[in-house]
């Protein structure tokens, strides 16, 4: 099959053949005493039952949806709603032990797998709420509404020992309407010619971009969530030096974001190409630290013009 000829500004991540192999072998397929930070080259169900017991301070999955779809080598076929919610039960399982007694678990789903999700997180955990975001892209439909919003779950192993950072995941918004108290801006600041509110985030996400061809973070892979929706979740639910575990990691996303903002991660990818594509964002993390979105310690609103003449500047 001929290579994809891809637009001279698109800036997809990808592999040569030398690339696969080199980055590949840097995911060991078992797990290692002192191995840190590291993505492993393998099944969940095997790996998560060979992981020390309270390793982890937080949980970020994002499982297959009951959907067909087609992930590198690999085909995830639709079952019923039954057979979704066992196979649920069983990486949640798997999974229990790993965590801390003051841990977070994050877990995402689409509209259809959020009904089963949802519950069955209550059975093991306290759900504290269910985040939705707005990532616009999806297909039109001629017979039903566009699915353009997924679900994150939130739930804590303990019901009120928690970490939670809210003032570390303020939103920075335009301001529409000024109020002045004393002639003084009340709650808002200006900056180049704009005004501006910091707010504490919602349940309601609609400031987040899935992952496309001009972003210096984007991949091939199908279902590739972007780092700015998992830096809310990690700045928000951990702390510097924690460890983030990532069951079905995909390219990498959360080991990527936790890099950047200074957490460890035990992730896990049964794909060999998205464990090398992974790998490779790791290293480009590393020159590259900034999370497009999230600057000066705030997340700022989609298409802001003074976020955008400030990443100019840098």
């Amino acid at each position: 099959m001929a290579a994809m000829q891809r637009a001279a500004r698109n800036r997809t991540i990808t592999l040569n053949e030398d690339e696969q192999r080199r980055y590949a072998a840097l995911c060991p397929r078992v797990s290692q005493p002192g191995v840190a930070d590291a993505i492993y080259h393998t099944d969940a169900f095997e790996l998560l039952p060979a992981l020390p017991d309270q390793c982890a301070h937080l949980l970020i999955a994002d499982p297959p949806y009951n959907l067909r779809k087609t992930y590198g080598d690999s085909d995830f076929r639709k079952m019923s709603d039954g057979d979704y919610a066992a196979f649920t039960r069983r990486w949640l399982e798997a999974a229990l032990h790993t965590l801390t007694d003051t841990a977070s678990v994050y877990v995402c789903s689409d509209w259809r797998t959020s009904m089963v999700v949802g519950g069955i997180l209550g059975e093991y955990f306290t759900v504290q709420n269910r985040i939705t975001w707005q990532r616009e892209k999806g297909r039109g439909a001629r017979r039903n509404w566009k699915n353009a919003m997924e679900d994150i779950w939130f739930a804590t192993a303990s019901p009120k020992d928690y970490t939670f950072n809210a003032r570390a995941v303020m939103t920075r918004r335009r301001v529409l309407a000024p109020y002045r108290e004393d002639g003084h801006p009340k709650g808002w600041v200006e900056y180049k010619d704009e005004r501006f509110r910091d707010t504490y985030p919602s349940n309601f996400w609609d400031d987040v971009t899935v992952p496309y061809w001009s972003m210096p973070e984007n991949t091939d892979h199908p279902t590739q969530k972007p780092e700015k929706l998992y830096a809310r979740l990690i700045l928000a639910s951990s702390n510097p030096g924690d460890v983030i575990l990532d069951p079905f990691a995909g390219v990498g996303t959360v080991a990527v974001a936790a890099r950047k903002l200074g957490r460890g991660f035990l992730c896990v990818e049964r794909e060999e190409e998205y464990c090398a594509l992974a790998q490779k964002r790791l290293e480009l993390a590393g020159d590259n630290p900034a999370i497009q979105g999230y600057v000066d310690g705030v997340f700022w609103e989609r298409n802001t013009l003074a976020w955008q003449n400030r990443r100019q500047e840098k």
